[in-house]
């Protein structure tokens, strides 16, 4: 056991963006040493989703393991085979069938490939702006928010994180301004940040789950 850990800590324990094809041979290669007397396949399918979340900076919007989930048969299938010793002399040089993975690996990116197209249907990103700009301006008009949050959300979506400094010109105010806009989206949920000096990053709130991206949560019947 030692000595399959250490190979497979040596082959696949620095897998980078190019490599990541290698998380599906990974996915099965710990299997097949067994390394838990319980547990094995959710360890592994975590091990999958932190090493796409790592190396695919997924962000955690979709996991593989959702799609494994709901694939079950083809994915045991799969796995099945790929247990099999090779089929003949052009099945690899190994003691395992290699065309077997390379079918495995194919399923595996097809899942992953589906779980990012489903994600994309529901939260709609091309229409994620127009809908978080929508809201803020219903919400200035309601006097539930100060005059340019707007900007501000947009900013941030774009940008990933948004640094304080940066208010000012962003708005064209002076700093005292745009932190009270930036206090008002805070007290609203909409931004979070680690400290008062730390970025501000998007906060998706669950109370406005149905306006900011409903086709991710299915209305709660009346």
């Amino acid at each position: 056991m030692p000595r399959f850990l250490a190979r497979f800590e040596d082959v696949y324990g620095r897998l980078g963006r190019a490599e990541t094809i290698l998380a599906a041979a990974a996915h099965h290669r710990l299997l097949w040493i067994h390394a838990f007397l319980n547990g094995n396949g959710r360890v592994v399918r975590l091990m999958s989703h932190a090493v796409l979340l790592e190396a695919l900076d997924t962000g955690g919007v979709w996991s593989v393991a959702r799609g494994l989930a709901r694939a079950q048969t083809a994915y045991k299938g799969h796995l099945i085979n790929c247990d099999g010793p090779r089929r003949h002399d052009l099945d690899g040089r190994g003691a395992l069938s290699e065309e077997a993975l390379a079918a495995f690996t194919r399923f595996f990116l097809e899942t992953c490939l589906d779980q990012v197209r489903f994600m994309e249907s529901l939260v709609q990103p091309n229409r994620l702006r127009n809908r978080i700009l929508i809201w803020a301006e219903e919400e200035i008009r309601a006097d539930a928010l100060p005059t340019r949050a707007g900007q501000i959300l947009e900013a941030v979506l774009y940008r990933g994180e948004l640094l304080r400094r940066d208010l000012p010109a962003l708005l064209d105010t002076s700093e005292r301004n745009a932190l009270r806009v930036v206090s008002a989206l805070l007290d609203r949920g909409v931004l979070v940040s680690a400290s008062t000096r730390a970025p501000l990053l998007l906060a998706f709130s669950a109370a406005l789950a149905s306006r900011w991206m409903p086709g991710l949560f299915p209305e709660q019947p009346v």
